[in-house]
């Protein structure tokens, strides 16, 4: 994917992720998180020998490794 849509699926994926984890972030937190969630959970599943193919597979992806992100964050500042 380019850069482009990159920002655009990450930032979905982290305002959804916001959205189910009610947490309250801004529009550059969400694109990291959306970013950052989906690299972190593609090299993990990548590691187990799961792959997901086309943009809504990696979309769901991206959405469940900012939650986990979330969660994380959570878990280090309690």
């Amino acid at each position: 994917m380019g850069i482009i849509m990159w920002i655009i699926v990450g930032g979905l994926a982290g305002w959804i992720a916001e959205k189910i984890m009610k947490a309250d972030h801004g529009l550059l937190t969400n694109i990291i998180l959306g970013i950052g969630g989906a690299v972190a959970l593609n090299f993990v599943l990548g590691l187990v020998g799961v792959a997901f193919a086309g943009l809504l597979g990696q979309f769901a992806v991206a959405v469940a490794g900012a939650c986990a992100l979330i969660y994380g964050y959570r878990l280090i500042r309690s």
